[in-house]
């Protein structure tokens, strides 16, 4: 299989153009940004680098030897382990359109690697209407989240079509992006169904992605076992 990864750095929006010049100058010039908000509530959950706030979420396609060189990089020359500069993660996928890859991906595609995991933690993607993030983000954090970071989005329902499995697609959503711990996956995800699924004015749809690389997460580990 491919080692195909879909890496996104959720940093500061004041922060998006040093990550961005970081990136084209790692032979990585094709890089989408999108514009986010942070939920965490405390200080202390800012070192996730999604507190309350101004967010950008960049996004970008790497092998996986290049997922890791990149990994190494935003520490070494951006100290991203440093509190309130931001996370990156990256997470697998099984194919992209040929056409694609000598301008998207950076490093070199492996046919025969196998993509390396790391298996302490999972992104969890919400998908829900929007002004309802407040009622997810509780319901995320009653199974044990920290916080997340929530990027507006708008579904693309053809004319006439309102609904998809009860689900209204042509509103306006948001996009709630929650990195937790693997063992909290289960927790988190039917908490948030429970109380802002598809019954509910928020009719959120969740679903969680494998992590194959991060980085960004030491100092809120510390800082966890501090508060214990």
């Amino acid at each position: 299989m491919k080692d195909l990864n879909m890496m996104l750095t959720i940093v500061r929006r004041q922060d998006a153009e040093e990550f961005i010049s970081f990136f084209k100058a790692h032979n990585q010039p094709t890089v989408f940004s999108m514009r986010a908000k942070g939920t965490a509530k405390s200080k202390t959950l800012s070192l996730l680098g999604i507190e309350e706030s101004e967010k950008s979420v960049l996004l970008t396609l790497v092998s996986g030897e290049g997922a890791r060189t990149l990994m190494k990089g935003l520490v070494r020359e951006l100290y991203l382990d440093m509190p309130d500069r931001g996370i990156a993660l990256t997470c697998p996928l099984s194919s992209i359109g040929a056409g694609a890859m000598k301008t998207l991906v950076h490093g070199e595609i492996n046919e025969k690697e196998g993509m390396t995991m790391n298996t302490e933690k999972e992104l969890i993607v919400i998908i829900a209407n929007r002004n309802h993030t407040d009622l997810v983000i509780d319901a995320a954090r009653e199974g044990g989240a920290a916080g997340g970071t929530v990027v507006n989005a708008k579904g693309t329902a053809a004319a006439g079509t309102a609904t998809f499995m009860g689900i209204t697609l042509a509103n306006e959503k948001e996009i709630i992006l929650i990195v937790a711990k693997k063992e909290d996956r289960t927790n988190i995800m039917r908490s948030v169904l429970q109380a802002a699924g598809v019954n509910t004015p928020a009719e959120a749809v969740c679903f969680a992605l494998p992590i194959s690389e991060a980085a960004g997460f030491r100092n809120l580990e510390i800082s966890e076992e501090s508060d214990e």
